[in-house]
């Protein structure tokens, strides 16, 4: 292989690697493939590519999996073994490192779980929030006069959970979230429960890096990453956030400085916006 071209280099490793993931191959293996040592190889494809080419290697297997398991055909050790993993403590490390869920959640999407979903007066408009035993689960807004729209999305999140809608489970995060984007500090903290992809899950972390009344563009939100190149697959992870406000995906803006592309509206996330600012006493960033 032509060492002095290492774009030619990471592509022939991509390939092979989507072509023979299932034999999860070793770092020494790949490089060895590709003319080069481990250490040198690994900073060449991770440099390109985003990714070691471990977590490359896992994504690609996390990908099949979690296809297997959705379809519901499956058992969690069976998806295993069809992955080229050596069991259900290989496939449980994977489905935590990159999706912050267990295999068997993932699997059951949400099946035998109680998910408690109600809708609350704020200064922004009417919430509407879920949460399973665990914590919060969903927290957006009333779009378009049309609570079930609203209900789809969490459904589509938790298709096998059933629902029950009940005002005062939710009332005291409503109350909270609502203090919190008047500017109120009020030191509590509200437990989530939270999954999405790994990328997801970064993308969402350094959202909540963002200060109150500023913004950060998509570019920039990605360079935090490390993904500055990706601002599509950025803003993808951002409207998949199932956590509005709290984790706050209406501080990202384009680089233009256009105040739209979210989902609860433009109007709102320039009234979000406005108020932070104001109870920050700072001017718009």
């Amino acid at each position: 292989m032509d060492d002095k071209n290492p774009d030619r280099v990471v592509s022939d490793a991509i390939d092979w690697l989507v072509a023979h993931w299932e034999e999860q191959p070793s770092l020494a293996a790949v490089a060895a493939r590709a003319g080069l040592e481990a250490t040198s190889f690994q900073k060449r494809f991770t440099d390109r590519v985003g990714l070691s080419p471990k977590r490359f290697v896992q994504a690609l297997t996390h990908r099949h999996v979690r296809e297997l398991l959705a379809d519901g055909g499956v058992c969690t050790l069976d998806a295993a073994y069809a992955a080229g993993l050596s069991g259900n403590g290989r496939l449980h490390d994977l489905f935590v490192t990159i999706e912050a869920a267990t295999p068997g959640e993932v699997k059951a999407r949400g099946q035998g779980l109680t998910i408690a979903y109600g809708f609350a007066p704020s200064p922004f408009g009417e919430l509407i929030a879920a949460r399973t035993p665990r914590g919060l689960c969903y927290l957006g807004f009333r779009v378009d006069d049309s609570r079930e729209r609203c209900l789809e999305r969490i459904r589509a999140h938790w298709p096998r959970a059933n629902f029950v809608e009940d005002n005062a489970a939710i009332a005291a995060d409503c109350a909270a979230v609502t203090a919190i984007c008047m500017g109120q500090q009020t030191g509590q903290k509200l437990p989530l429960h939270l999954y999405g992809t790994n990328f997801q899950m970064q993308v969402w972390q350094a959202l909540l890096k963002i200060p109150s009344g500023y913004f950060l563009s998509y570019e920039n939100l990605g360079a935090a990453i490390g993904r500055a190149g990706s601002p599509r697959a950025v803003g993808n992870a951002v409207g998949a956030n199932p956590i509005s406000l709290l984790i706050p995906c209406h501080r990202v803006i384009q680089k233009t400085g256009v105040l739209n592309n979210y989902g609860w509206g433009s109007a709102r996330k320039k009234a979000l916006l406005g108020q932070e600012c104001l109870s920050e006493d700072i001017p718009a960033h």
